[in-house]
């Protein structure tokens, strides 16, 4: 090494030794396969920041909109959608349970049916986990007389189960105050009602515990 007013001053040796080092390292072809590789890595990773950086900022923009889970109450609802015609009393049979720790409200129930004209056949007591007034439940063939029981016991809900008949029951739960009076009773054509679809928190239990017939 040659030192000349304090700086180094290179040989030629050494000059010679600098570029055949950089010689074999163009010619080898591992160090040139790898140094494409990383250059590869690198020009992806810097376009996969930029690419991620231009949706952040579209999105806060509002130029690019993601798709939410929105409540749909048509794709969700099991309540039926046809209008019925109001079914006079006396061609709808009930079944009336009493769900709730109140003593005889099924029988008092049932006596204000019968006064209707409503035709009743078992009166009895029954478990239920629903919350509500009143759980109205019939099959296919029952929806119009389900419909009359409704306009006749307010804030009740509708539930369809696989009777083939057209029978109706009714389940008397907590909420349970009284039935429409007789001279208030709406008899226009309508919809059935299911006020549970509606509600801001859903009960654990949408489903009572349908009475066994028997």
């Amino acid at each position: 090494m040659t030192v000349l007013h304090g700086h180094r001053v290179v040989s030629g040796p050494e000059l010679r030794a600098t570029f055949v080092d950089d010689d074999d390292t163009a010619d080898n072809p591992v160090r040139l396969r790898r140094r494409i590789l990383h250059g590869v890595v690198l020009v992806l990773l810097v376009g996969l920041i930029i690419s991620a950086i231009i949706v952040a900022l579209a999105i806060m923009n509002g130029q690019i909109k993601i798709p939410t889970a929105e409540r749909s109450q048509s794709a969700v609802s099991a309540c039926p959608t046809a209008t019925f015609d109001y079914t006079p009393n006396d061609k709808v049979s009930l079944n009336v349970y009493n769900a709730t720790n109140r003593p005889g409200l099924a029988r008092s129930v049932a006596d204000a049916f019968l006064a209707r004209k409503f035709a009743v056949a078992v009166v009895d007591n029954t478990q239920s986990g629903y919350r509500g007034v009143a759980a109205v439940v019939s099959g296919a063939a029952g929806q119009s007389a389900a419909f009359t029981v409704q306009r006749n016991l307010p804030a009740s809900d509708y539930f369809q189960d696989g009777r083939s008949d057209g029978s109706v029951d009714v389940i008397l739960t907590g909420d349970f105050k009284e039935l429409t009076a007789p001279e208030l009773v709406d008899q226009t054509p309508g919809q059935l009602s299911c006020p549970r679809e509606s509600r801001r928190i859903v009960d654990s239990a949408k489903w009572p515990v349908i009475p066994k017939a028997g």
